[in-house]
This record gives C-alpha cells, sequence and structure tokens, in this order.
C-alpha cells in the first residue's frame, strides 16, 4: 500500500499531524509513506516508520512548488492520498481514495480526525532513534529533575515576559521540584536568538541547548525533561506530544485550535491577548496539577 500525505510547512502544524499518520500506521502496517512538507518541518518525520521518501516542498512564486509536488507524484498509482493542505494537487493524482481537509471548527487533532471519519483525535507522536535518545542522555544525564524552558515563538506578540520564564524556573525548583535545573530550549536564527537572549543571560547556569540540535534530537532531549513551559510555537506541540507534562502559553493565539494535546498537557490562557497578563502564579498551578497527575 502506497500513502502519500500532504502535511504543513509549519513545525506545530506537522506535528499535530503525526497523530493520523499514527493511525495510518497501526491501521495499515505494511504501508509504505511519502511525506510532503515545508523545510522547517523535514524533521518532524525524519524518524517514522514506513518512510520511503520526504519530499520538501520549498515555497516559490505562484505556486510553483505543487507543480514540483505534482511532478513527483504523478507517475505513481497511490493508494490513498491524505492531504492536510487541501490543495488542488490531490485530484490532480492518480489513487484509490483521497482524503483532503477542509477547514472546520474545534482543535486541530478533531480537524483531523474528521478528514478519516475516525472516532476520537488522533494523539500526537514525536518520533526519535536509538542515536537520539543516546545523545539526549549525554547531554542531559541521569539526576536532578529538568525543567524545559521555550521562550521562544515566531513572532513577539506570542512571548511571554522573559523575566517571568525565569522567575517561574527558580519559584519551581525552590518548591514543587527541589534542585531542578533549567534547560533552554530554541530554534536558529536571530529573532529566536534576540527572544531568548534576556533568559540566557538571567541563567547562565542553566543547560543551554537553542539552536545546537534537529528536531528528533530535541524530541528526545524534551522527553528527559520533567515539565516544559513555553510559547505557543513548534517546540511546545513537541514537547506534547514526547508525553512529558507540558504548559502552552497562549494570549493572542487560537487556543481552541492550538492547545498543547498530549497525554499530560494543558494551555494557560490569557484573559487577555496580551502574553504579560499570564502570571507566574497562574503557571505555577498548572505545573503543580500536571505535576500531581
Amino acid at each position: 500500500m502506497r500513502i502519500l500525505f500532504i502535511t504543513s510547512s509549519r513545525i506545530g502544524d506537522a506535528v499535530l499531524s503525526t497523530g493520523l499518520i499514527e493511525h495510518l500506521l497501526k491501521s495499515h502496517p505494511d504501508a509504505r509513506f511519502t511525506i510532503a512538507c515545508g523545510p522547517v518541518a523535514e524533521g518532524v518525520f525524519a524518524r517514522m516508520p514506513n518512510r520511503d521518501r520526504t519530499i520538501v516542498l520549498h515555497k516559490r512564486g505562484r505556486g510553483r512548488h505543487w507543480l514540483e509536488l505534482w511532478r513527483e507524484a504523478v507517475g505513481i498509482r497511490w493508494d490513498l492520498v491524505v492531504d492536510i493542505r487541501g490543495s488542488l494537487i490531490s485530484y490532480l493524482v492518480r489513487t484509490r481514495r483521497r482524503a483532503v481537509m477542509r477547514k472546520s471548527a474545534g482543535h486541530k487533532t478533531l480537524q483531523l480526525a474528521r478528514l478519516l471519519k475516525l472516532d476520537h483525535a488522533p494523539m500526537p507522536v514525536a518520533w526519535t532513534a536509538p542515536e537520539d535518545r543516546a545523545l539526549a542522555a549525554r547531554l542531559l544525564p541521569d539526576g536532578a529533575p529538568l525543567i524545559g524552558l521555550g521562550p521562544t515563538a515566531n513572532w513577539s506578540g506570542k512571548v511571554w515576559p522573559a523575566e517571568r520564564f525565569v522567575a517561574f524556573a527558580h519559584l519551581l525548583a525552590a518548591t514543587i521540584l527541589p534542585g531542578a535545573r533549567v534547560v533552554l530550549f530554541a530554534g536558529p536564527g536571530a529573532q529566536e536568538a534576540g527572544q531568548i537572549a534576556p533568559v540566557q543571560t538571567a541563567m547562565p547556569e542553566a543547560i543551554d541547548l537553542t539552536a545546537k540540535l534537529d528536531l528528533p534530537q530535541v524530541a528526545a532531549c524534551l522527553a528527559r525533561c520533567a515539565i516544559f513551559i513555553g510559547n505557543d510555537s513548534g517546540l511546545m506541540h513537541i514537547a506534547a506530544a514526547s508525553g512529558i507534562p507540558t504548559i502552552g502559553l497562549f494570549g493572542p493565539s487560537p487556543v481552541a485550535e492550538y492547545a498543547p494535546t498530549g497525554l499530560r498537557a494543558m494551555p494557560v490562557v490569557s484573559m487577555s491577548d496580551r502574553m504579560d497578563d499570564i502570571s507566574v502564579d497562574a503557571a505555577l498551578a498548572a505545573a503543580r496539577t500536571l505535576l500531581e497527575k
């Protein structure tokens, strides 16, 4: 069975789509997958089982990236095409069955469930390999509990003030997780470097993994943390998918659609659109709730 799965160019949406892929893997264990996604999200699928290849869609003017995907896919007779982008390409390739996503209400995982007429929202997963987990064990050896911080986001309006991340971590390590160490996570690029810089300055003792890891390595390192707190971002969704207690901080972004989804995950939501209206006390209360589960 050959499955073409067209997913997002954004890390968060790509992570949320992994639950649907995991459902297909369990339903069709002999199926072979081709993934189509944007370059930033490619690492989400790097350790995925039964993946024959990934077609990376580099955005081009006049939608030429879709033409390139069509050229790659048109010569194959697919058994199933799943398209969470709702693209025209899904109708221009030969397939026995297609499932093309259309915008609907509810959380993204519920929208994905409707795509294949599932009775439940599929839980996202974070695929890693033994080498990723071995690296994580070297970088984050057993010992003191680890507090993962994700102080960055794709735009400044979604960023909780840096000093509150610092205060949260210090209070958590002094009360609920005595002696815990902080691990800093952020991606590459000037924007993320600027957002995390105040936290790095305030916490020189932290284990700083900023821009040092690929996505499977990030997932493996997150899985070793006792808890993660971060802004609404792809990193937050990876943390939730890894199964650790995850707090997602939400101001202007749509929590009903993008709340973190995992075995132990919850959002902390501003009463306004302003991130600085989220208090450290509210984040600590969420941490206590998650760690007591």
